[in-house]
């Protein structure tokens, strides 16, 4: 009964810890996309302990759920993790962890659900302040030009998708920097980072106590931007994209002593403009493989007496 302990355990110890190592890293803001692998790998890890902690625990509390996960193992490999000591304990942990499974599924579907609701929103209110003209045909990732005094982009993910720059951004915006702020857009587009938000939105919803997941929430917003930041700027040079930033946001109050402190704008025109270089392939590489190996710590966790008892 030690293993879904130490799972257990293993994975509070990630949830806490994990987020404080990640904000006093240096180099985040210069890989932001070998920073978004690594956060996905710790939450994968905090979730594949609890998700297999809670498995071995009810193998250790009913019999019959013990029959099932260890069927097809050689004769041995069941009593190597001696989970006939579970008892009470062992039965709640595995009912509390699977509540908690169910929540996070629920909190997921919602978001899914709240967000294809917003998209068809936006995309009826597309539709009337920007209709097809007689004979015209949608073509997904169609640029559309949205009548609009507000200098603003946007990607419009879905089925269907579409490019929307408002007048106004076309009015305010010079020479490149149109052609930067679509490539920033279509960079979000070509990651997916509609679905990395929509997961990182659901865990933090669902569970806004848990550190990993408020701070992965939070991570998450500001990384995937600088990310496309960098996919622009590799294209059209950093200043353009800088210049761009500005001239989209200079009429929002982002840049004001009184900005909302969740405006990352001030920070990513910084950045742009500090032009700090890139890490090394090798180091790049080696922090996304130390990333890969988090997961797999509670996996062999997991399968350690398994394996024992075979070897």
């Amino acid at each position: 009964m030690m293993v879904p302990a130490v799972l257990l355990v293993l994975g509070v110890l990630t949830a806490l810890v994990a987020p404080s190592l990640l904000a006093r890293a240096d180099w985040t803001d210069r890989e932001p996309v070998v920073a978004l692998w690594v956060w996905q790998c710790v939450v994968a890890a905090v979730l594949l302990c609890f998700g297999l902690s809670m498995v071995l625990s009810a193998s250790a509390a009913w019999s019959a759920v013990r029959g099932r996960v260890f069927a097809g193992a050689p004769h041995g490999v069941a009593d190597a993790y001696a989970l006939g000591e579970g008892g009470t304990w062992a039965a709640g942990t595995a009912l509390v962890l699977a509540l908690g499974g169910l929540w996070t599924a629920a909190m997921l579907t919602g978001e899914v659900l709240r967000a294809r609701a917003g998209r068809r929103h936006r995309r009826a209110e597309l539709r009337e302040r920007a209709p097809l003209l007689p004979g015209e045909r949608p073509a997904a990732g169609d640029l559309v030009i949205l009548e609009a005094p507000r200098p603003d982009a946007w990607w419009l993910a879905g089925t269907d998708p579409r490019l929307v720059v408002s007048t106004g951004a076309l009015r305010r915006l010079k020479g490149r920097q149109l052609d930067a702020v679509l490539a920033h857009e279509q960079g979000h587009a070509t990651a997916r980072h509609d679905w990395l938000l929509h997961c990182a939105g659901a865990l933090a919803g669902g569970f806004p106590q848990v550190p990993v997941f408020a701070a992965f929430r939070a991570e998450m917003h500001r990384l995937v931007e600088l990310a496309a930041d960098d996919v622009a700027s590799r294209r059209f040079g950093r200043l353009t994209v800088a210049l761009a930033l500005v001239e989209l946001n200079e009429d929002k109050g982002v840049f004001g002593p009184g900005a909302a402190p969740q405006s990352h704008v001030p920070e990513r025109v910084r950045r742009l403009l500090a032009a700090q270089p890139r890490l090394t392939a090798f180091r790049r590489l080696r922090l996304t493989a130390a990333a890969a190996l988090v997961p797999a710590v509670p996996l062999l966790v997991a399968f350690a007496p398994g394996l024992s008892a075979l070897g």
